[in-house]
């Protein structure tokens, strides 16, 4: 891409973190796409994806920006609060496959457009989905973004969080292996008051970087927590003053990633991976359909009516 383009890019993102958040980044829509083969000869560690800007486009739901050896990946449904469904997810899961397939790149961020990072799961547009209890992406060139399946991501990968950041938004966060919130993130999992559970990894991930009992605190209530709650529990590395030092510290930490050693990186990465995977993967790999039961249940119909109408919800375990 020219390196015009890419600075005015760049330029224009920081402009629309200055005016308020990232409320002025919704113009930054691009399309996440597979990457171009590039011919090479066989066995060619160049004969791999490579990542690249794609034509910006107001309506996509994911966005690529390549910045050097690091790779910026944004959720962009800023008009519904960056909830996700299945497109978008479909989107991020092919960026993480990308991206972990191009050699040229050694970090990667994922981060959110407009004024908060994710209110999380798009219910209604995952519901069909969601009732067969199926895996929520199938099929080749896609990596799980909650990384309830393999193959994972073998290279790093930092989030960067502001504003709201919800339920599914959470667990996209506490997949990630370095976490940077700004001072003004709400977090929340609050899928028990709305007849639901935390079925994208919460359940487990949460409990192993907060303790059991800070995770129960919070998934068990519903209650939403802070930036500093965050950081005091451990889910949270980093707290930035804004969401635009939460973006530049996120990039600050990738070009140091970066500058290691990319074999040394996917190493440590892989020996962590030993000691934590095989006791999280059967509980991780029942969550869709554990999730997908309750969709059939009254008091998941009781929860979607009660949103609906502004009024508490009353359940009665059916």
């Amino acid at each position: 891409m020219d390196v015009k383009v890419v600075t005015e890019r760049r330029d224009l993102l920081k402009a629309g973190l200055m005016l308020g958040g990232y409320a002025g980044l919704t113009s930054l829509a691009s399309t996440v796409a597979r990457g171009d083969e590039i011919k090479a000869g066989a066995g060619s560690a160049s004969n791999k994806i490579r990542m690249s800007d794609i034509p910006l486009s107001p309506d996509t739901k994911v966005t690529v920006e390549r910045r050097g050896a690091i790779v910026l990946i944004g959720i962009n449904r800023p008009g519904i609060h960056n909830r996700i469904d299945p497109e978008a997810y479909a989107g991020l899961a092919r960026a993480y496959y990308d991206y972990d397939h191009d050699p040229s790149l050694r970090a990667a961020i994922l981060f959110g457009h407009g004024a908060v990072f994710s209110r999380g799961i798009d219910v209604d547009g995952f519901r069909a989905l969601v009732e067969t209890g199926k895996p929520l992406i199938s099929g080749e060139g896609m990596i799980d973004p909650l990384a309830k399946q393999k193959p994972g991501l073998t290279k790093p990968l930092i989030a960067a969080v502001h504003g709201d950041t919800w339920n599914m938004a959470d667990e996209l966060f506490l997949a990630a292996d370095i976490r940077i919130a700004a001072a003004n993130t709400d977090f929340g999992q609050d899928e028990n008051t709305h007849g639901r559970f935390p079925g994208g990894g919460s359940t487990v991930r949460f409990v192993r970087e907060a303790g059991w009992g800070n995770a129960m605190r919070y998934m068990l209530t519903g209650d939403h927590w802070t930036a500093q709650e965050a950081y005091r529990i451990g889910t949270v590395q980093e707290v930035a003053a804004t969401p635009a030092s939460a973006l530049d510290l996120a990039v600050e930490i990738a070009n140091k990633v970066a500058a290691c050693g990319p074999l040394g990186i996917k190493t440590t990465l892989s020996s962590a991976h030993l000691a934590v995977d095989p006791a999280e993967a059967d509980a991780l790999s029942k969550l869709d359909a554990q999730y997908g039961a309750l969709y059939h249940t009254q008091d998941f119909q009781e929860g979607r009516k009660a949103e609906a109408e502004g009024r508490p919800p009353v359940y009665h375990g059916d």
